[in-house]
């Protein structure tokens, strides 16, 4: 246990454990259900598929739209949150109601690890915690080991395409870029999203364009000078993982370094 998980189990022994937790974010619920602590979640906010052994929990809402009466019908004495899955007048509403609240916003990887293990301090499922953490950061490590480039690879991070959106790097899907031996290119910025040029993009010349949908990448084509054109390395993410910040963007990050390794080996 880390010294700031062992200082937030401090704070908390004690708290009463919560009983009746509802999430408003997705990665929450996720993490959760990873913890075999679903059985104290009551409600949840919904924002992405469901997982199937929380298809029948009651909904709360969308993202940005949290329907208060239902929330407060279920009594929960326990609210995880993601900075900005409810606005800020509806946050500044629940505080003032007093329900406690578990806000989490890892921007590295080994954030998300600590705040998985300080949130299952938080609701009594500590050793739970401790174990499924100890595996994921093993996992990660072998990962670091396995991937790691004396010269990172470069890499454009499409978010979207009109306007162009990339992660700047404050984003803890920069630093599982970095895990797999790439270094995002605009990892300098320290907005979430921020919105670039496609001469930035130019100039320093990725050698990988990654983007979530395929139609995204095809008008880079229209530069073959550039490495990523010119090595046939506009690449599709493997899937959503590396959107929900929880225990499986560990493996999220797995698929993305084979991807990037075996389309862009590393240099003999």
């Amino acid at each position: 246990m880390t010294a700031a998980v062992a200082l937030v189990a401090a704070c908390w022994a004690q708290a009463d454990q919560p009983q009746r937790v509802v999430s408003l974010a997705p990665s929450m619920s996720e993490i959760l259900l990873e913890l075999n602590a679903d059985d104290v979640l009551v409600g949840m906010l919904d924002g992405a598929e469901r997982p199937p052994a929380l298809r029948a929990l009651p909904s709360v809402g969308r993202q940005g739209q949290l329907d208060l009466e239902t929330l407060l019908s279920l009594k929960p004495d326990l609210l995880l949150l993601w900075p900005g899955s409810v606005n800020a007048a509806q946050l500044d509403q629940l505080k003032r109601l007093g329900i406690p609240l578990y806000s989490a916003e890892p921007h590295t990887l080994e954030q998300l690890l600590e705040q998985i293990e300080a949130l299952a301090v938080r609701i009594g499922r500590a050793e739970q915690g401790r174990q499924h953490v100890q595996a994921l950061r093993e996992r990660l490590q072998q990962l670091r080991e396995q991937y790691w480039r004396a010269q990172p690879l470069r890499v454009f991070y499409q978010v979207w395409d009109r306007p162009l959106y990339t992660l700047g790097g404050q984003q803890v899907v920069t630093d599982a870029l970095a895990v797999c031996g790439a270094r995002n290119i605009f990892a300098e910025l320290q907005q979430p999203a921020p919105q670039v040029n496609i001469e930035s993009v130019l100039m320093r010349d990725p050698q990988v364009i990654l983007a979530a949908d395929p139609a995204q990448l095809a008008s880079w084509k229209a530069w073959p000078h550039l490495a990523a054109v010119a090595q046939d390395a506009l690449l599709v993410v493997p899937d959503n993982g590396l959107e929900r910040p929880s225990g499986q963007m560990i493996e999220a990050t797995a698929r993305l370094c084979a991807l990037l390794a075996a389309r862009a080996p590393a240099s003999k």
